[in-house]
């Protein structure tokens, strides 16, 4: 007579585990490459630097507000100011803070466009845009 136990063979799972050693994690994962620190190309107030970003942010606004959102390849809407100046800031390694961007914005709105505009321009033109 055949038994059961002949047939089928079972192992005693506990048999086949091995102590494990715990993984160590050393350093987080980023979202990539640190952007190199610089600075701003022109100051916040050097509108002669280029007379026609001066005008055009002075006296239409949102024209040049969707220009450089055209640029950076964001939507123009309104209130989106600090937004993009803090993607701008933090995409070329610009030192400051979010609190610094809002200030900027909320005290001449056109002078902190027209310096992110000039920026553009000139990183263009060392084609580092």
């Amino acid at each position: 007579m055949v038994s059961f136990s002949d047939h089928c063979h079972f192992e005693d799972p506990a048999s086949k585990m091995q102590a494990q050693s715990p993984v160590v994690i050393v350093s987080q994962p980023g979202c990539g490459p640190m952007p190199q620190t610089s600075n701003w190309q022109t100051g916040m107030c050097d509108c002669f630097s280029d007379c026609g970003v001066c005008l055009c942010g002075t006296f239409c606004f949102m024209c040049l507000a969707c220009q450089v959102a055209a640029d950076m390849n964001e939507c123009c809407l309104c209130g989106t100011s600090v937004a993009m100046r803090t993607l701008y800031r933090t995409r070329y390694g610009i030192p400051g803070s979010i609190c610094d961007d809002y200030m900027v914005t909320l005290c001449c709105p056109q002078c902190s466009l027209c310096q992110i505009k000039r920026d553009i321009n000139r990183r263009r033109a060392m084609r580092t845009f």
